[in-house]
């Protein structure tokens, strides 16, 4: 499916969503179109396989039968439905029963049958409890089919239910239902909901072009850039995952490249963006075994799974991204000071944990590894506890590039951000500065990057390439600096310091104006007096 194609899919959905939402706000009604979409795009891809393994005896039903094939295969064939489950959940990883498949479900809207939300229901259910092998509880706890904003009535929310699927029904039958067009149309309705949530939406979206950015770094090769993007990657991490576009955006890279990724983990706080990123590994394509999210707090390292404490058996990623919240208060105690994540290195302040994030994640990163992290840039130049942090990260060689973006690029602030490049081991013994703070495009509520499109520069490929070639010096963008000049700064990493964006002031040299004015000077009195003899001769009034 073409580009195009799947804009157009996605401006659908959204239209739909903004007309059928009325009083609802955006977050809200967010939660119960993804669910209607994820719902799809299990349902279709369960009876694509179905088809594939019951062969001819799957049953052709006439046009005018409304019932699901599956549904009649299921009651001529009871004795042997429990094998073709089992088959299913070997093959696609999963089950749906025939009365909760989207088909059965639109059907029930198309007719406002009174039985479509107590349906709906149970199928919700079912998927969280019974259809994968691995647990997927709570999928959609934060979706309410009783929620009074459906309707003071159950008859109400039932109409509102059937209203909205048969128009998501409509909406999308035109279109193609495999992974990459649902899960494309899927992360262009995350974006709109969260452009219409503003603050919030900072919780758990990474604008796209940001997103290609840090993931085009991490699959580089890390200690020759400029050799290309890896072919296999093991581990990837995001620890404030979000939706998972960044995560997915990481395996785009690597299989647009024609290699293999083989395990994505992503860790959340918030419940209900921890269930948006579940459904969009799935509607992505990705089998249940080849994602791993969990739901818990990052700074506490609640994760079962990154709290080894034998160096010897500590989990490591290859790559590692994160779009953490910015300068985020939170309580630092004494247990955190020995924290194996903290103690070579010290503690954040309370007013800002962008570096204990930052010191989270890498303690997780290979030796050949990569990470790339967005914060705001007072961590640049911050004093105090983030000054020896930041000093101890340089000292070691381990920051690698600095990157400044421009203002107004997320829906969670204007503030202008900077990317940090990290590594275990560096090859280069200077530092990377790329100061992208005036290279955009200027939006009435938002700025964007430029993508090159119509001749336009290419603000996003800029970046990557002048990280992937590393050059010495491209006047008001980029320049190498060498540790010993930034120590001589204290260790301050300001952008501005190193890559000044503003125009050098023309040098004037003063005793060559002097000289010019005193000639022009001399020819004007030369010139008045010849003047004055002309006037005399005609009998006019001199100057």
């Amino acid at each position: 499916m073409s580009n195009k194609a799947q804009q157009k899919l996605g401006k659908t959905l959204w239209e739909i969503a903004d007309q059928l939402r009325g009083a609802m706000n955006a977050d809200d009604f967010r939660d119960y179109m993804l669910s209607f979409l994820f719902l799809r795009y299990l349902s279709y891809n369960y009876e694509e396989s179905a088809k594939k393994e019951l062969g001819a005896d799957y049953p052709t039903l006439p046009e005018k039968d409304t019932r699901t094939p599956l549904s009649v295969w299921y009651a001529d064939n009871e004795a042997d439905v429990q094998e073709f489950e089992k088959q299913m959940r070997r093959k696609v990883h999963y089950v749906i029963q025939p009365q909760h498949l989207w088909s059965h479900i639109t059907e029930l809207a198309r007719k406002q049958n009174t039985e479509l939300l107590v349906t709906l229901e149970a199928g919700f259910r079912y998927i969280e409890n019974e259809s994968f092998e691995r647990a997927f509880q709570g999928l959609f706890s934060e979706i309410n089919l009783n929620s009074e904003k459906l309707g003071k009535t159950s008859t109400e929310r039932n109409k509102k239910l059937c209203t909205i699927i048969q128009k998501i029904a409509e909406g999308i039958a035109e279109f193609s239902a495999d992974a990459d067009t649902l899960g494309d149309a899927y992360e262009y309705l995350i974006g709109e909901f969260a452009a219409g949530s503003g603050k919030k939406a900072g919780e758990f979206y990474t604008p796209q072009q940001i997103s290609t950015i840090l993931s085009e770094i991490v699959v580089l090769d890390s200690q020759d850039p400029s050799s290309g993007k890896k072919k296999k990657f093991d581990k990837v991490l995001d620890f404030t995952c979000g939706s998972g576009s960044l995560l997915l955006n990481v395996r785009k890279r690597i299989r647009d490249n024609g290699g293999s990724i083989g395990k994505l983990y992503g860790q959340e706080k918030n419940i209900t963006t921890y269930n948006l990123a579940r459904m969009n590994m799935l509607l992505h394509g990705m089998k249940d075994t080849e994602f791993e999210i969990f739901h818990g707090d990052t700074l506490e390292n609640q994760w079962e799974l990154l709290n080894e404490m034998n160096p010897a058996k500590k989990i490591e990623f290859d790559a590692i991204v994160a779009n953490p919240p910015f300068s985020l208060r939170w309580e630092p105690t004494d247990t955190l000071a020995d924290d194996f994540r903290f103690k070579s290195y010290g503690l954040a302040p309370k007013s800002a944990a962008d570096f204990a994030f930052l010191l989270h994640g890498f303690h997780f990163l290979g030796n050949e590894g990569t990470m790339a992290i967005i914060l705001p840039h007072g961590v640049l130049f911050r004093g105090g506890a983030e000054e020896k942090i930041r000093t101890k990260l340089l000292k070691d060689n381990h920051i690698d590039t600095v990157i400044g973006l421009p203002s107004n690029l997320f829906y969670s602030t204007g503030i202008p951000v900077c990317i940090l490049v990290l590594k275990k081991c560096k090859k280069q013994d200077d530092v990377l500065f790329i100061n992208a703070s005036e290279q955009y495009e200027k939006g009435k509520r938002q700025n964007t990057l430029r993508e090159g499109e119509e001749e336009e520069p290419n603000d996003i490929r800029k970046i990557v390439d002048t990280y992937k070639h590393r050059p010495d010096h491209i006047e008001r963008y980029a320049r190498r600096v060498s540790l010993e000049e930034i120590e001589k700064n204290g260790y301050n990493l300001n952008i501005s310091r190193y890559v000044s964006t503003s125009l050098d002031e023309v040098q004037i040299d003063l005793k060559a104006v002097h000289k010019k004015l005193g000639l022009l000077n001399e020819s004007i009195i030369a010139n008045t007096d010849k003047h004055n003899e002309f006037l005399k001769e005609l009998g006019l009034p001199t100057i």
